[in-house]
């Protein structure tokens, strides 16, 4: 456990084994421990970096106007702590949106650029859904029931045919030791409701991969693949029998795409 000092509180982060630095940046509602799937395999062919955003897990607490521009500085001063001069970046989700914000505001840190399962902007529908989520909240709703609402939309349909796999990952969200507040969820869903950065993903110099999990609910391979057109230099995959968290459906796939992208030329 290690712990970078910032602005009198700290932002907590791992490491795990050698090689080519790769920094993984956790979604929404998520910490750094979101990652556990598919440490040990990445771990193996460069050194993994994951953090806790400001709001969730051991970092602090406080995200009270937070933004995906603040917390892409916050990843900006990991990497400085680090003493790293440029590194590989994978967000998902809500960390994709932070991984384009450093991608634009800090292009000489970024080698290459992995976004999984997010877009630059939000639907109507996302942001009615996120809002809804932060009243269930509100109104006190069970967080067994909470949880579970949300997992209908970011598991893949299999992992709801394994009732004890699934009450087990209930109890374990429900008896995390590190839970986000349920106000600093609701600073989460504000900081990504107003984002917009289609306009400046033509500043993105990474060579990028756009990941898609085929069966994602939030964000669609169909729907969302044009928004990223700005970008001067990606490429896209679409991972199977993966919904909206990819690395935690196809954790082996998952795996061995960003190995490939990374490495394989």
């Amino acid at each position: 456990m290690r712990k970078m000092t910032l602005n009198e509180s700290s932002i907590y982060y791992q490491e795990f084994g050698n090689g080519e630095p790769l920094i993984l940046i956790a979604g929404l509602a998520s910490d750094s421990q979101s990652w556990l799937p598919v440490v040990v395999g990445l771990s193996k062919k460069f050194r993994v970096i994951i953090f806790d955003n400001r709001g969730v897990g051991r970092s602090p607490k406080d995200n009270n106007n937070i933004t995906i521009g603040k917390m892409a500085d916050d990843c900006a001063k990991l990497i400085a702590h680090l003493n790293l001069s440029s590194v590989n970046i994978l967000g998902h989700s809500i960390g994709g949106m932070i991984a384009m914000e450093l991608a634009i505001r800090y292009p000489k840190l970024v080698n290459k650029l992995i976004l999984e399962a997010t877009a630059p902007e939000l639907s109507m529908r996302n942001i009615n859904l996120f809002n809804d989520w932060v009243s269930y909240l509100n109104m006190g709703m069970d967080k067994k029931l909470w949880f579970k609402n949300i997992y209908y939309w970011i598991f893949a349909p299999a992992f709801f045919n394994d009732e004890v796999m699934l009450n087990q990952t209930i109890d374990m969200s429900v008896n995390y030791p590190y839970p986000q507040s349920d106000i600093s969820f609701k600073n989460q869903i504000a900081a990504i409701s107003s984002i917009d950065l289609v306009p400046n993903l033509g500043e993105i110099k990474a060579c990028t991969l756009l990941m898609f999990g085929e069966l994602d609910l939030l964000f669609p391979y169909n729907e969302n693949l044009s928004h990223f057109d700005n970008i001067p230099n990606y490429q896209s995959i679409i991972i199977p029998k993966a919904a909206h968290s990819i690395h935690m459906d196809n954790p082996i796939i998952f795996t061995d795409s960003v190995v490939e992208f990374l490495i394989g030329d």
